[in-house]
């Protein structure tokens, strides 16, 4: 599935696609007390709240983060992203609620705040199609990319790929990786524990998967995936305190991506054989998180 590391950057490719499929899921009940608070009627859905498509020059970054982004130094001049509403306080039948049931089953990384890495500023801003489209889709036909993710070809291959996360019930969140105000990686964050991972290795609940592509060639082989992973895996235990453990499968055959999840603080822990790959079992654990 994905990260991009010291030497290559370009990511385990999710030729399985934990976390991605909207047929082979995990069909998990929801607990009863859970379901209680919200109904059983599916409410409407909030509109998110916009923050600018696109940077046309740089930003301060007092004025990017007041935005909800960070700042913009070098590199493509794409888009940046949205933070949806969180609505805390509607009960059921009320509208945003349905949003919240499905973000809550990854305590909504649409509000997870930007962080500051040795890399520069760092945001995960939540896909939407019709904006980011082109980029993700331009990253996918990179070779060293495709040879993992498999998912090269027109933009309407990456739009299959998109379109069952993002209709879905929130378990699996595609994300650009913002750094310094440019877009430059690709994540998916999700549910481990409710994916068909969790067939092969011993889930617990709540354990968070992450999967990476760094798109651009120049920020390949520099350790920023490394730095990346680590913030992320942060990013996670920091916004789900449920999460005891962050996870990872890259591919066996992609030796730079099993490296950058070791710098990044992660362990080998098993040899799994996925249907369509050899992965690596990687795992970060949220009670070893200061010593490694």
């Amino acid at each position: 599935m994905p990260p991009a590391d010291e030497h290559t950057g370009a990511g385990t490719g999710p030729a399985s696609q934990a976390g991605t499929g909207a047929e082979d899921t995990l069909d998990l009940q929801l607990p009863d007390e859970f379901l209680a608070l919200f109904g059983e009627d599916k409410p409407a859905t909030v509109t998110p709240k916009p923050i600018p498509a696109s940077l046309d020059g740089p930003l301060s970054l007092k004025e990017s983060l007041a935005r909800g982004g960070s700042t913009s130094t070098e590199g493509e001049d794409v888009s940046t992203g949205t933070v949806a509403d969180a609505h805390p306080n509607q009960g059921p039948g009320t509208p945003g609620v349905a949003s919240r049931l499905e973000s809550d089953l990854l305590d909504n990384p649409a509000e997870w705040r930007p962080v500051t890495t040795p890399a520069g500023v760092f945001q995960l801003v939540p896909v939407r199609l019709e904006r980011d489209l082109a980029v993700i889709s331009r990253w996918m036909n990179d070779p060293a990319v495709a040879a993992f993710w498999e998912l090269g070809g027109d933009e309407a291959v990456t739009a299959a790929h998109l379109r069952p996360q993002l209709d879905g019930d929130g378990r699996s969140v595609p994300c650009l990786g913002v750094l310094s105000g440019v877009p430059m990686s690709y994540w998916e964050i999700y549910r481990a524990d409710l994916d068909p991972l969790a067939r092969h290795y011993p889930a617990r609940p709540n354990d968070t998967g992450v999967h990476l592509l760094i798109g651009g060639v120049t920020n390949r082989g520099r350790g920023i995936g490394t730095t990346l992973l680590r913030a992320v895996s942060d990013l996670v235990l920091d916004n789900r305190p449920q999460c005891a453990r962050v996870v990872a499968e890259p591919d066996l055959r992609n030796t730079p991506s099993v490296s950058a999840f070791l710098s990044a603080g992660f362990r080998f822990s098993a040899e799994v054989e996925l249907p369509e790959k050899q992965a690596a079992l990687m795992i970060r654990d949220r009670a070893h998180r200061a010593q490694l």
